[in-house]
């Protein structure tokens, strides 16, 4: 594919500068002849891909973050900021009210950053203890005021740093994921990237999980695997990991993990932004109109994450 975007970049460029001496008799049908290879190449490169390659898609930085998806889908977003628990405000985490097809809901999602600067004030990602608690103030007013929760789900795990850790990671975590057992609201989950560990069951333990085409989900992440199973990660052991953790969204639904997936343009969801918010809010009032009569929902919810593995 680089070599025929190499190519085709050529061209234009020589085309612009006003050269003469091309060996192509007509450089437009030329460019026409390799854009439409470049299209064939890359179906069946992308509707091939291995998990590790998976994985480095679901990673490229200009994919949509969750700040994309409340853009670009919802209305009157109002962020809410803090746990009130003395934790201050986490920036890996957004949390706030808004209206998503004009009905109002609460929406919470990771957030990676998208320049050095973003990125080391939201961890890369990785919420701390603080954001969990800040998600679950947000999922307690959800209640409270029966609205449904949208979860965006991109985070390679919870923070590990000895001061989360200090401050109750773990136990955040898993009153993160108590609290969204139990409220009695429809609450839908996209994984939109990497969903990693508990960091990401943390708001995804939905009635409806949604996964992008080229987004993963597992207990922890290829590296991670490698290093535990064969003591170290490279270029070797690391799509080995990938490949045995079966963690891609089509693995998720083959073993009814996830609900639905939400086709990507050709080439990834970094390609075509305005499409995958087209199809992400189709599927998003798809899930949410299939809820709007569960009865019991906490209980099946629970019951449903408690039959996991």
């Amino acid at each position: 594919i680089l070599d025929v975007v190499t190519r085709i970049r050529e061209l234009k460029d020589a085309v612009e500068a006003g050269e003469e001496d091309l060996p192509e008799k007509d450089p437009g049908a030329e460019i026409e002849r390799l854009e439409v290879k470049k299209a064939r190449i890359s179906r069946v490169v992308y509707r091939n891909l291995t998990p590790w390659q998976k994985v480095q898609v679901a990673r490229h930085p200009q994919r949509p973050h969750a700040c994309d998806y409340i853009e670009n889908l919802l209305t009157d977003f109002s962020e809410l900021h803090g746990d009130r628990q003395g934790g201050g405000d986490d920036k890996a985490l957004v949390a706030g009210l808004a209206r998503f097809n004009g009905q109002p809901v609460a929406v919470i999602g990771t957030r990676k950053g998208r320049d050095t600067k973003t990125r080391v004030e939201c961890t890369f990602g990785m919420p701390k203890p603080e954001g969990y608690r800040k998600a679950m103030r947000l999922m307690d007013m959800a209640h409270r005021f029966d609205l449904p929760i949208l979860t965006f789900v991109d985070t390679p795990g919870a923070y590990p740093g000895v001061d989360a850790e200090s401050r109750g990671q773990s136990e955040a975590i898993a009153q993160c994921i108590q609290k969204l057992l139990t409220v009695n609201v429809p609450v839908v989950a996209t994984i939109t990237g990497e969903g990693g560990s508990g960091g990401a069951l943390a708001l995804a333990a939905a009635d409806k999980v949604l996964m992008l085409e080229h987004s993963v989900y597992s207990v922890i992440s290829p590296e991670g695997c490698a290093g535990i199973l064969w003591r170290q990660a490279d270029k070797t052991t690391t799509p080995q990991a990938a490949e045995a953790l079966q963690m891609t969204a089509q693995h998720m639904e083959n073993r009814h993990i996830i609900d639905d997936i939400i086709k990507e343009p050709v080439g990834g969801a970094h390609r075509d932004h305005a499409l995958v918010y087209l199809r992400a809010k189709e599927s998003l009032v798809e899930a949410l109109e299939g809820l709007k009569s569960l009865e019991e929902r906490p209980l099946q919810r629970r019951e449903r994450f408690l039959a996991l593995g």
